[in-house]
């Protein structure tokens, strides 16, 4: 199964493709920053996420006996041994 967040592979599932938290929250703050600032929060454009980080869980294939090409092992932004 490919999860939606990394924390699902960090318990032990095969792989997650999932947005970059740490752009979502930066991008966040600057709505809240502009709600402060009296902005409307319906005239705030809605914001989708152009990072995205594929974590694959090594320790997890072995363990469903699946072989990973090393084209996505390559790629991934994190590998879990």
């Amino acid at each position: 199964m490919i999860y939606p967040y990394r924390d699902y592979v960090e318990a032990g599932g095969l792989a997650a493709y999932a947005p970059d938290l740490g752009e979502l929250a930066g991008r966040m703050a600057e709505d809240v920053h502009q709600i402060l600032n009296g902005a409307k929060p319906g005239e705030i454009p809605f914001y989708q996420p152009t990072k995205f980080e594929l974590i694959i869980n090594l320790k997890a294939a072995k363990a469903l006996n699946l072989m990973v090409p090393q084209s996505i092992i390559t790629n991934a932004g994190e590998v879990i041994q």
